[in-house]
């Protein structure tokens, strides 16, 4: 497949190099988008309390 060493050195080098783009973009994108807050558990059960208190 590949004639020379340096053809593969080269290819190994362009791989490498678009691994890194495709990773420095997916992080810009991952920075870009709005933090939402992670659930607690005391966010689920006071979700839960008021559905409770919707039932009766």
């Amino acid at each position: 497949m590949f004639g020379h060493d340096a053809n593969l050195m080269l290819t190994l080098y362009r791989t490498h190099a678009a691994e890194l783009r495709a990773e420095a973009a997916q992080d810009r994108l991952a920075r870009s988008l709005p933090h939402r807050p992670a659930r607690g558990w005391l966010n689920r059960r006071h979700h839960r309390a008021r559905t409770d208190e919707a039932r009766h």
